[in-house]
């Protein structure tokens, strides 16, 4: 089977808390399955902790910290982790504008992570294009 022919269902998506409950309902409305930061981890925990477990669990990550490849101990621990990380590029972005772009992206982000060797990072940006800016093999 295809990565265009599977169902959207199989995507285990991890929501970062900087994005929160607001981005999830599109996302779920739309097939996938939905992580929230909070529905696992206190407010207050390292990011380099959460990362580690989620890569343990296989999920992709959305975020919109785009800072997160360029912190030392944050961008050592998604490369030791193996993550998949997708990073939304316009922060300033409204949340229920940012929601629908990423529902919209979903396709894509299948594809990006069904085809590309993790650890990486892949910008997510407006008109839902997506498209890979950090790898670490």
């Amino acid at each position: 089977m295809n990565s265009n022919s599977r169902p959207l269902d199989s995507l285990e998506i991890f929501i970062d808390r900087c994005l929160g409950k607001k981005i999830a309902l599109p996302l779920i409305e739309a097939g996938a399955n939905v992580h929230l930061h909070d529905d696992y981890f206190d407010q207050n925990v390292e990011d380099q902790e959460w990362l580690t477990d989620v890569g343990k669990r296989g999920w992709l990550v959305l975020t919109k910290d785009q800072w997160i490849r360029r912190r030392p101990l944050e961008r050592d621990s998604l490369l030791n982790a193996k993550l998949k990380v997708f990073c939304f590029m316009s922060g300033s972005t409204p949340f229920s504008e940012m929601a629908d772009i990423f529902a919209k992206a979903l396709p894509t982000i299948r594809k990006i992570a069904d085809n590309t060797p993790p650890p990486f990072i892949a910008g997510i940006y407006k008109d839902a294009s997506v498209r890979v800016i950090f790898t670490g093999t």
